[in-house]
């Protein structure tokens, strides 16, 4: 397991590196899109004059029409909008004919705002940043004003809390840290909680129950998941996190266990029928799962539902923000 989960570097992380480069590039960003589209609004990719690519705008004739208006930017030094109807003109030859409408900015001048990608990159805390119809580029005041072309939410990595270091613990944690999870682990058992079972940039808190369940979230989304080495375990962590702020909590089951343990709690007045409707018990999108890694898929699968459900919420805008957006790619149709 050593080595595994490691995460992909988000775009404004790519975005720092290319700039260490002193390499030319125009930024490009999809604003807003309206019917069906190859991608979502706030895709972005880096454009070279080589003809490289990182990140994607969905690929295809689409990307190759923003791709040639990014190389006259490059040459002119001057940002432009585009906006291009996916119909059966513009995308027949290619197989692009998704029917919607594409609107977007090419920034090539985006290296002038170095100091802001910095503290994207960073992710400390929430910022929302966009572009002026000047194009010009910067952080956005708390109070939304008008003459804005684009803004986006960047927020810092959710929190992920293991409880318990088994087998399923151990399958979940590389896939959620390469998923750009904050991951820590719960256990009383110092042998299995460390770095021999799990990547590198696991997080642990080891020790007695009562002191560990204590402990309070992070000032950011977080999400729980229980999966101890048994029924009493799992319900004494149940006890504590079920009144935790915890955007998503869900625990390892079947259904006779959930209905017991949650009866439990309604005749003890542990929890009320509320707390416990919010409790994803058993925890996973349904795939017919058996083996540890598939519930380990299994369950990722309904985090990242679950992240972006609370990311909405958040009003942020992810979609290319995020790891699987920085990966410097080949040209591929989609539609």
């Amino acid at each position: 397991m050593v080595g595994q989960g490691r995460r992909m570097p988000t775009f404004y992380e790519q975005l720092i590196a290319v700039m260490a480069e002193e390499e030319p590039f125009a930024l490009g960003i999809i604003s807003e899109i309206k019917g069906s589209s190859p991608q979502k609004r706030g895709a972005k990719a880096l454009f070279f004059a080589d003809g490289r690519i990182i990140g994607t705008m969905g690929g295809g004739c689409l990307e190759a029409e923003i791709q040639d208006r990014a190389r006259r930017a490059l040459h002119t030094k001057k940002s432009a909008r585009f906006e291009l109807v996916l119909d059966h003109d513009f995308g027949w030859d290619d197989g692009l004919i998704c029917g919607g409408k594409v609107s977007g900015l090419i920034l090539p001048c985006a290296s002038e705002a170095r100091a802001l990608w910095h503290e994207l990159a960073q992710r400390e805390r929430a910022l929302t940043w966009g572009v002026k119809e000047d194009f010009s580029i910067s952080c956005a005041p708390a109070q939304r004003e008008d003459g804005w072309l684009y803004l986006e939410t960047v927020t810092p990595a959710c929190a992920l809390w293991v409880a318990g270091s088994g087998h399923v613990a151990q399958a979940v944690a590389p896939l959620a840290l390469q998923l750009d999870f904050d991951v820590t682990v719960f256990d009383d058992r110092p042998a299995l909680a460390n770095p021999q079972f799990f990547p590198k940039r696991t997080g642990f808190r080891v020790g007695a129950w009562e002191r560990l369940l204590d402990e309070p979230l992070p000032p950011k989304p977080s999400l729980g998941l229980i999966v101890t080495r048994g029924h009493q375990r799992d319900a004494l962590v149940l006890s504590k996190w079920i009144h935790q702020p915890f955007a998503f909590l869900g625990m390892i089951g079947s259904r006779r266990k959930k209905r017991l343990i949650f009866e439990q709690f309604l005749e003890d007045k542990i929890a009320t029928a509320e707390e416990l409707a919010r409790v994803a018990c058993p925890v996973g999108v349904e795939i017919a799962s058996q083996t540890v890694p598939e519930i380990a898929v299994s369950i990722v699968a309904q985090l990242v539902q679950k992240r972006a459900e609370i990311l909405r919420g958040l009003g942020a805008a992810t979609r290319g923000s995020g790891p699987l957006a920085a990966l410097e790619h080949e040209h591929s149709g989609y539609g």
